[in-house]
């Protein structure tokens, strides 16, 4: 069976679960080969081995922490041309699109940014993606080279499968770009103690209707009761309620969890593209002729100042 590079995202070797889910995709296809960069990347193994990984091809250097993503981009393109493999996985965010971008680039081979699901096809990998703010559902496969997919999170459960994870060192060479744009600095960003909004399972988003920046405590309730992530709209993002960092939307972050709550979220279509391929979305809203109860699977008609705080209350309860 053909290989398959997936490349880990991981902090100092904890590997992050958009990683363990590119792995699951990954086995449908080929046989996953996993590339470990960076501080820590021998200790991603054992999980890696856990979840599939029948290799794990690691390097460390200072660059890869001192520079931006061009020395990312000269090791992955190092593991190309080391295992010929099927396809390249990649996680779908800021980071990764342009770490992708740039090897398809290299290898002059096709990409596929943004895909919810992986098949194995005739003539290559068949990824599935929801197109045009999720009105359309395409399937797609790249017709030249080796392809490059990038995998939004939430897209696959993650299923452990042990496999030999046998770790082997992959030889780099850094090209003379790969240190052209140096990190001089770095800030620390507070931790809320909550998931990230984009690997999130589950995300409380509020909108207009929760009318201040006060208000969103009610919200943050809700999601602290279910482990959730907290999102928002941009018109509660522009009035200065929400970080733009939490903001779910065309111009903000596209996510893709298991539940989605929208309260007080009239349901425009930029906000609708950034969370309708959500598993299951509920809505809380005053107004029945909202355009959000369009695509929800369950919604309420309600005041949410009334229905949070009661479906928090229920929620803590049930949990005992």
């Amino acid at each position: 069976m053909a290989e398959v590079l997936v490349y880990v995202d991981h902090v100092d070797g904890a590997v992050r679960k958009p990683t363990l889910e590119l792995l699951t995709l990954a086995r449908r296809v080929g046989e996953p080969v996993a590339v470990a960069l960076g501080n820590g990347a021998g200790d991603t193994a054992a999980t890696l081995a856990e979840h599939g990984a029948v290799k794990v091809l690691t390097h460390e250097a200072a660059e890869y922490a001192d520079y931006l993503v061009v020395p990312k981009v000269d090791a992955l393109q190092a593991a190309v041309e080391a295992v010929s493999p099927a396809a390249v996985l990649v996680p779908s965010s800021a980071e990764g699109k342009e770490i992708a971008a740039r090897l398809a680039l290299r290898i002059g081979s096709g990409i596929i940014t943004d895909a919810v699901d992986l098949e194995a096809g005739d003539e290559g990998p068949v990824a599935t993606q929801s197109v045009f703010a999720a009105s359309f559902t395409t399937k797609s496969r790249v017709a030249k080279g080796t392809p490059v997919i990038t995998v939004k999170p939430n897209s696959a459960a993650v299923e452990p499968a042990v496999a030999a994870g046998a770790v082997e060192a992959l030889s780099v060479t850094f090209s003379e770009k790969a240190t052209c744009t140096k990190i001089t600095s770095r800030t620390a960003r507070e931790s809320t103690g909550r998931p990230e909004l984009t690997e999130a399972a589950i995300v409380v988003s509020g909108g207009r209707g929760v009318n201040s920046a006060e208000n969103f405590s009610i919200i943050e309730a809700l999601a602290d009761s279910l482990g959730a992530a907290v999102g928002a709209s941009r018109a509660a993002v522009d009035a200065g309620w929400y970080p733009h960092t939490n903001q779910v939307g065309q111009t903000g972050k596209s996510i893709s969890p298991q539940l989605y709550i929208a309260s007080g979220i009239s349901g425009a279509i930029q906000h609708r593209a950034g969370m309708q391929t959500s598993k299951t979305i509920v809505a809380i809203n005053k107004d029945a002729e909202a355009p959000i109860f369009d695509l929800v699977d369950y919604g309420v008609v309600g005041d949410l100042f009334d229905v949070v705080p009661a479906l928090t209350d229920e929620i803590k309860t049930r949990k005992g």
